[in-house]
């Protein structure tokens, strides 16, 4: 973690925030992501080695606990704090919930009103629109609102919670041709970053939230996730401008 971290400040974030909610088998099998919540004394020695190894900030994502029997999200906030984390955002789900049922906020709130606590405390889980983020806000007292799943696909969420919370009033939704344009440039940014084989693959699952609700859309769809070749899903996206430029969104 030491090196991961020395690696990280090359780049000059602003931060480092350590993800110790991801629930998927595959990382946490190996005592990562959420899988740390089944050792505590090691997510917490482990931490305090990247708080000391590094002079950027240090904050940590993570979720109620494993299962339900042991939510102890409160007293892991202590300690994560008294190692020096700078913030903390807590997913409302245990590990073995993954993301059933209803996000818990009654124990983020815990978090957040516990004397002890003098770092940020923000919450995570179920806020999928700005009215959502007002309501866990008033109602849970947090520093602000983490937004996972809502986001993929629709990047426009952060804009629009963001003016809701200060003015009360809803932006207009995104245009297709918007749209469109956000999803060439997402592509394009993926090619870059990943290559013409999982730039295409990793951008696939975004494709249903950027058109949610069209009528008559499942052959565009189908396409979109089965196309193989960049300028073959450049020329898709060109095409439901064309079909689609004037779909109003709801």
């Amino acid at each position: 973690m030491k090196q991961t971290t020395k690696i990280c400040e090359k780049v000059n974030p602003d931060f480092i925030d350590i993800n110790y909610g991801c629930p998927v088998k595959k990382v946490t099998c190996k005592g990562a992501g959420s899988g740390i919540l089944k050792d505590i004394p090691k997510m917490v020695s482990m931490t305090k080695e990247i708080v000391n190894s590094t002079h950027l900030p240090v904050t940590v994502k993570t979720r109620l606990g494993w299962d339900d029997n042991s939510k102890h999200i409160v007293e892991i906030a202590e300690r994560l704090q008294d190692v020096g984390i700078k913030a903390i955002a807590i997913h409302g789900r245990t590990r073995k919930q993954m993301y059933k049922g209803e996000a818990d906020w009654s124990l983020i709130a815990d978090v957040k009103n516990n004397p002890r606590m003098h770092i940020p405390v923000f919450g995570n889980g179920d806020v999928d629109s700005p009215q959502t983020a007002q309501l866990k806000r008033d109602k849970y007292g947090v520093d602000g609102i983490m937004i996972g799943r809502a986001a993929i696909g629709y990047p426009w969420i952060f804009n629009e919670i963001k003016h809701f919370l200060k003015t009360g009033q809803e932006l207009p939704k995104p245009t297709m041709k918007e749209r469109i344009e956000v999803c060439k440039e997402h592509l394009e940014f993926s090619l870059k970053w990943k290559g013409p084989i999982l730039g295409v693959v990793e951008t696939r699952r975004h494709y249903t939230n950027y058109f949610k609700h069209i009528p008559n859309f499942k052959e565009y769809r189908m396409r979109l996730v089965t196309a193989q070749q960049p300028e073959e899903l450049f020329e898709i996206l060109s095409e439901i401008e064309r079909t689609f430029g004037e779909y109003e969104f709801a």
